[in-house]
């Protein structure tokens, strides 16, 4: 979907997007999600958990996290599959995610700082 620039200000509009989501992707932050984007997580629809995580992030403003692109994890069956790193170092693992899940993750773990558990995986 091509998005149309009409005036100035839809120009300004996009700019300030795109700024706010290369800024997602780069520098140090206190969060830091890897979208597992292997050719497993990819047949799964990480494609489609990347652009969401990317639009609720987004949205919710959230300026301390960052997102970025990794390969296989290696538990292809649980694909697809985000990972969070927060500032004290734990690393949290999340699976067979949808859209919904993501909308979820972010609001209560990246927002709140609260795991949700149901969605955690081993490995």
């Amino acid at each position: 979907m091509t998005e149309r620039i009409n005036t100035p200000g839809d120009l300004k509009s996009l700019r300030k997007r795109v700024s706010r989501d290369l800024d997602l992707r780069s520098g140090p932050k206190d969060m830091r999600l890897t979208v597992h984007m292997g050719t497993c997580g990819i047949a799964a629809g990480a494609r489609d958990i990347l652009m969401e995580l990317m639009t609720q992030l987004s949205e919710a403003k959230a300026v301390n996290v960052s997102v970025q692109q990794a390969s296989c994890a290696g538990l292809c069956d649980r694909e697809p599959m985000i990972t969070l790193a927060d500032k004290a170092g734990e690393t949290f693992r999340y699976g067979k995610l949808d859209r919904a899940k993501v909308r979820k993750i972010v609001q209560e773990h990246v927002l709140r700082g609260a795991p949700v558990t149901e969605l955690l995986i081993n490995g």
